[in-house]
């Protein structure tokens, strides 16, 4: 182990980093390794607002509900039809700011963190599947022509602008409900 903390150094979740897979030239992996398992919060840690996140696929925008009301909606890109964004009702599982990425495959870490890394500077976990992690992710200025076309090229994940994701990352909470539609 080393010395020196990354920024990653947040409890349990250090472990948390991001996986990329061998893709096709011009497309990038950002599917998670989970952290490891995390102890339950305390009763009182239980989500108090009823935000929701919905993403709508089709559509390809992200929307932050409260009640009936949008606070907010924002165009991301989303899976490729071969490594799909997952369907269904889920719950923002973690939160990192800075993750890393590293790849199912080679167990290789790109050690970049920040607005320009992979998975840009702020993570919302919201399923496990395997050793995979499904996630709402920034996107380095490289591949933000990904998010302004509303491309499906992810390995599944849901790509945000930089200012788009903080935005909502700064706005929900661990077990907020994202739901996730056709």
């Amino acid at each position: 182990m080393s010395a020196h903390p990354t920024p990653l150094v947040l409890g349990r979740l250090a472990a948390l980093v991001l996986a990329a897979t061998a893709l096709p030239a011009g497309r990038a992996a950002d599917q998670a390794v989970p952290p490891p398992p995390l102890p339950a919060p305390p009763a009182t840690a239980a989500v108090t607002s009823n935000r929701q996140i919905v993403l709508e696929l089709g559509k390809r925008q992200i929307s932050l509900l409260e009640g009936e009301k949008l606070l907010g909606r924002w165009p991301v890109a989303i899976g490729d039809p071969r490594t799909p964004t997952p369907v269904g009702r889920f719950k923002v599982e973690n939160k990192v700011i800075n993750p890393q990425y590293q790849s199912t495959s080679s167990g290789k870490i790109n050690a970049s963190v920040g607005p320009q890394a992979p998975l840009g500077d702020r993570w919302i976990g919201f399923r496990q599947s395997g050793l995979n992690q499904y996630g709402i992710h920034g996107t380095p200025d490289a591949w933000a022509w990904t998010v302004s076309s509303r491309a499906a090229v992810s390995n599944g994940c849901v790509r945000m602008l930089t200012p788009h994701v903080r935005q909502l990352f700064d706005q929900v909470e661990v077990g907020t409900p994202v739901v996730v539609k056709p």
